[in-house]
């Protein structure tokens, strides 16, 4: 029943591209199978890069053919009908949560290679792991060793499960449609036009998108996760304010957590970690967060991004914050200059091109006072210190831990205030989950 309600759910988009997780999910049974079969290393490796070559073409087709089209057009003798055609040839859809499904069965067939999983022998069991629902299409990436057994266990409903599920989805449904979907509409207007507003108002645009995207990607996790712990599934957590880290380094052990652990333990650590030569090390830094910023996007833009972070990771390696000391000095600069770095790499992340992302840094750093300032309703500023206050005072918990804390009388408070909210202030514009696109 889950296996069909996930492809329904899935198929329920655009069918056509449910083949290609079909193929994806046969493949990998297959080759694993195999590779946990043969004793000769030749053929193992053989198998490995027979996967690889499958998954990362797949996705490589379907997510950078038009941006590499677009970038040899440029040195190409072709009229300009001849250029709009081959552009057209590749303008596509890209399949919704290709790039997460992708790395979760390159990282189970890697894991089957290195024998630290056994290979499933039940392509239907298999095909779930692949296409469990929640959290199928934005993560978090899990791995087979920690969801494969929960989804074939004896799962018995129960209160405490359906109660904690559910506290995670209202919230989760909180700072999507009350938080995120209210500061789109506030980025996209500075954004699109930055010099119509001042350098003030540019900003707060900057700075909104940070906490657009993070209310957005956050919010999807907690109903995925939600949705599974209501089944007695337990997903990893993907978050875990990270806009209180103080150093670059702390900020990804807290954003998009099933992300930097997969490109830690499947790309990082194989190419050495950090134990090897400086140099070396180095490399394996850049290659780690280039990867990471080409994994988003195919877009120099998604680059540059990953670079800035790859940057200040390899500065803070030379230049250290002692963050984990009680000096309370240099926790507070240290979370100043990482919030900071981490919200002006976003306006790359951000902006549709390398230009427009330059003209609003360097709209912001003109201090211009000429220009419309922009408007941000009361509304809006209450709602954000009212997830800020429960960012705030659950940032040691996950909310649906935090909120055990308190007497029923005041969980149900909690409860009412955040289904009025929802109900009376969502955003008013659809705006589909920003990690649909990746």
């Amino acid at each position: 029943m889950l296996l069909l309600a996930s492809y329904f759910f899935y198929g329920s988009w655009k069918i056509e591209f449910l083949s290609l997780l079909v193929i994806s999910t046969i493949c990998d049974f297959l080759i694993s199978r195999n590779i946990e079969r043969s004793e000769h290393q030749g053929k193992r490796k053989r198998l490995l890069a027979l996967s690889l070559f499958i998954n990362l073409g797949i996705l490589f087709f379907f997510k950078y053919s038009s941006f590499i089209a677009h970038e040899l057009v440029a040195f190409t003798s072709f009229n300009d009908y001849q250029k709009a055609e081959l552009l057209n040839f590749f303008a596509f859809d890209l399949p919704v949560g290709i790039s997460f499904y992708t790395f979760q069965t390159l990282g189970y067939t890697i894991d089957v290679y290195f024998k630290r999983t056994k290979a499933q022998q039940n392509i239907g069991k298999f095909a779930l792991y692949v296409s469990y629902f929640p959290q199928f299409v934005a993560g978090p990436i899990e791995r087979y060793s920690h969801l494969s057994p929960q989804l074939f266990k004896n799962i018995k409903l129960n209160y405490r499960n359906l109660s904690d599920g559910f506290r995670l989805v209202l919230y989760g449904f909180f700072i999507k449609m009350v938080i995120a979907d209210n500061i789109a509409p506030v980025v996209d207007q500075v954004f699109s036009n930055p010099s119509q507003f001042d350098s003030l108002s540019a900003s707060l645009g900057v700075f909104g998108f940070g906490w657009q995207i993070y209310a957005d990607f956050y919010g999807y996790s907690l109903i995925a996760i939600g949705v599974a712990k209501s089944m007695g599934v337990n997903l990893m957590d993907n978050f875990k304010t990270p806009y209180f880290s103080v150093s670059i380094s702390q900020f990804w052990q807290r954003w998009h957590i099933s992300l930097s652990t997969w490109f830690r333990d499947y790309l990082y650590v194989p190419l050495g970690g950090n134990r090897v030569s400086q140099g070396h090390w180095i490399k394996n830094i850049l290659a780690v967060f280039l990867l990471s910023g080409l994994w988003h996007g195919a877009n120099w833009t998604f680059i540059i991004w990953g670079a800035i972070h790859a940057l200040m990771y390899i500065l803070e390696k030379y230049f250290p914050i002692k963050w984990k000391r009680t000096n309370l000095f240099q926790k507070v600069t240290g979370l100043i200059i990482t919030y900071l770095t981490v919200n002006l790499a976003w306006t790359f992340f951000r902006a549709s091109s390398f230009e427009s992302a330059m003209g609003v840094l360097s709209h912001i750093s003109s201090f211009e006072t000429s220009g419309e300032s922009l408007m941000i309703t009361n509304q809006l500023i209450i709602l954000f210190i009212l997830f800020l206050i429960f960012e705030i005072t659950s940032r040691k918990q996950r909310i649906d831990e935090w909120l055990n804390n308190f007497p029923i009388i005041v969980r149900w408070i909690i409860y009412t205030c955040l289904l009025f909210c929802i109900w009376t202030f969502a955003g008013t514009t659809n705006h589909p989950f920003i990690y649909f696109q990746f």
